[in-house]
């Protein structure tokens, strides 16, 4: 893929449109808490872009930001009509924002997945083989502890 290249993407209803310019920064798949509760399944693919690479062309995003047991603001944008969980950013990767993988259109898998984090809740029915791996995460430094229902041990 060269660096011009462009992928569109879009919300369950269609109203929230985007598209991204070439290469993601990272990808990954998350089995945390709160990608497992921002997803409503086992894990998220997560599609790293620089801020500038991915562009919203059309729809009402609302935005759900929290902290993090580590410290980090986590802000989530879904859609207004439909709720599909759109973009997230994390205040440790300033210039980054994410995309969700599976709201890509057709080819929506047109990335590679090169890191797995928070394998600790990884629901066991889940076998993926990603080059680089981590029971946490690097950046994983938890300055609180989660109320129970978001404790990933």
């Amino acid at each position: 893929m060269n660096n011009k290249e462009k992928h569109s993407g879009g919300c369950a209803c269609g109203k929230v449109r985007y598209s991204s310019i070439g290469k993601p920064a990272r990808t990954g798949l998350c089995h945390c808490r709160y990608c497992q509760l921002r997803t409503g399944t086992a894990f998220g693919i997560s599609v790293y872009f620089k801020k500038e690479n991915l562009i919203i062309e059309s729809g009402n995003l609302k935005k759900y930001p929290f902290t993090t047991e580590s410290g980090n603001t986590f802000e989530t944008s879904f859609c207004t009509n439909c709720g599909t969980s759109m973009f997230w950013t994390l205040s440790h990767m300033k210039d980054l924002m994410g995309a969700a993988g599976g709201t890509y259109d057709p080819p929506t898998f047109w990335f590679d997945i090169h890191r797995e984090l928070f394998k600790r809740t990884k629901a066991e029915y889940v076998s993926i083989n990603c080059p680089e791996n981590h029971k946490t995460s690097p950046s994983y430094k938890p300055i609180k502890k989660d109320p129970s229902r978001l404790d990933g041990d």
